[in-house]
């Protein structure tokens, strides 16, 4: 499970075996765990973070999206 982005305590990845999805990452935090879609920002999935934390994890990867969109397409790209 590749890690792409290291931040304030946040852990942002994504699986080995998600590239059948549309581009996402997943963001862990404790015991914390979201899915947000790379094409929109949207949270697909939140399991346990406050809406405040999950504002600010939304604006991180829609600042980061064109890295993260760009390190997915190059973990994939040998795999489909």
């Amino acid at each position: 499970m590749p890690t792409v982005l290291r931040w304030n305590g946040y852990r942002i990845f994504f699986y080995s075996a998600d590239g059948d999805e549309p581009p996402h990452v997943h963001v862990v935090r404790g015991d914390c765990e979201a899915k947000i879609w790379l094409s929109d920002c949207a949270v697909a999935i939140n399991l346990g973070f406050a809406p405040r934390d999950l504002g600010t994890i939304v604006r991180k990867i829609r600042e980061r999206r064109p890295a993260l969109l760009e390190a997915w397409n190059d973990y994939f790209a040998d795999r489909c």
